[in-house]
């Protein structure tokens, strides 16, 4: 089934979808998505089978294939969507899998890890007396307690997610 036959198909209203995509992806950007990567991953989202070509993308979100290589390699980056070749094919499928939030947000935890260790040479730096140093050890005492929460939280969604719907992709 092509993406067109899935967004035209029974109960789908294509202009309802695509209010919906353009919609989702305004309220990414509002959050600081840059705007063609906001608009494939809605589209993406808002797909039956999760995956898309270039071409599809292209098609459905009226841009250019350049528009759409720079938005799927920015999503790539952020763990949003992966890649896959069709078999015995040389084109691309654009995937986002369900559990593309909990890939984002666990991502995060590195770039956490990283600020931690910069934070802790500063206060190291600054001296731990000296209100710069303070600061920096409030901010660094604050991503140690996002760090924990964000840990127990995703393991509380894994069990949440299972108990609702069943083992994921």
């Amino acid at each position: 089934m092509t993406e067109a036959s899935e967004q035209s198909g029974p109960g789908r209203d294509p202009e309802a979808v695509s209010t919906f995509v353009e919609g989702f992806a305004a309220q990414l950007v509002e959050a600081g998505m840059q705007r063609m990567p906001a608009r494939v991953f809605a589209a993406l989202l808002a797909s039956d089978s999760g995956t898309l070509t270039s071409a599809e993308l292209g098609e459905q979100l009226q841009v250019s294939p350049a528009a759409v290589s720079g938005a799927v390699r920015y999503l790539s980056q952020q763990h949003m969507v992966s890649r896959e070749r069709e078999p015995g094919s040389r084109r691309e499928r654009y995937r986002v899998h369900s559990n593309q939030w909990y890939e984002a947000l666990t991502n995060r935890e590195a770039v956490i890890k990283r600020w931690e260790t910069a934070l802790r040479e500063g206060v190291t730096s600054l001296g731990p007396d000296t209100p710069a140093g303070r600061r920096m050890a409030e901010t660094l005492a604050f991503f140690e307690f996002v760090e924990g929460e964000i840990a127990a939280m995703m393991e509380r969604w894994r069990v949440h997610r299972e108990e609702r719907f069943g083992r994921g992709d």
